[in-house]
């Protein structure tokens, strides 16, 4: 794990899951998330690996130990409009949202949609860069910062837990749904 991000494990840790759990990982790209989840909920669980590009979930699946395989679930969907992760109502546990929201483009459907999927009081996990880092990040005019994403969820109905430092260039916030 590169120094310059943040540990998936470590992060993971914040949203209290534990055996058994359903989880989302939206916008799941290479799937440290989903791996990380997968390791606590274990084979009573299940995490969701949502991605809107069909090539990065081939490429999760190759790379999830056989140990997960079972527990993990790729799911080819958009979760930026309602329905379009193909979950049930109310069936998750917890979302998370890792290094995802600076590329949402309809963010009113993917708030939406996260309502939708999560059970009352579910958990939702943002993870996300604090700032370009001269291109390491997203560019600048891409970034949210986290006092823009903490109130884009809070007008959403969500309700702030707390939030926490992600790695040397990420915040993390932890909400709970309405």
């Amino acid at each position: 794990m590169s120094a310059h991000f943040s540990d998936p494990r470590e992060n993971v840790l914040q949203l209290g899951l534990h055996e058994g759990m359903k989880v989302g990982d939206f916008g799941a790209g290479s799937g440290h998330y989903a791996r990380a989840a997968a390791a606590i909920v274990g084979q009573g669980g299940r995490v969701y690996a949502i991605d809107v590009q069909e090539d990065v979930l081939k490429h999760l699946k190759l790379n999830t130990h056989e140990m997960h395989q079972g527990i993990i679930e790729t799911v080819w969907g958009d979760i930026e409009k309602p329905g379009g992760t193909h979950l049930r109502d109310q069936s998750l546990d917890a979302v998370i949202l890792a290094n995802t929201l600076f590329q949402i483009e309809n963010r009113s459907g993917f708030l939406e949609e996260t309502k939708r999927v999560l059970k009352r009081d579910g958990k939702l996990m943002l993870v996300d860069w604090a700032g370009s880092y001269g291109g390491m990040g997203p560019s600048p005019e891409k970034v949210v910062s986290e006092h823009a994403a903490e109130e884009f969820f809070i007008n959403g109905g969500f309700h702030k837990v707390k939030s926490f430092r992600a790695g040397p260039h990420h915040y993390g916030i932890l909400f709970t749904a309405p």
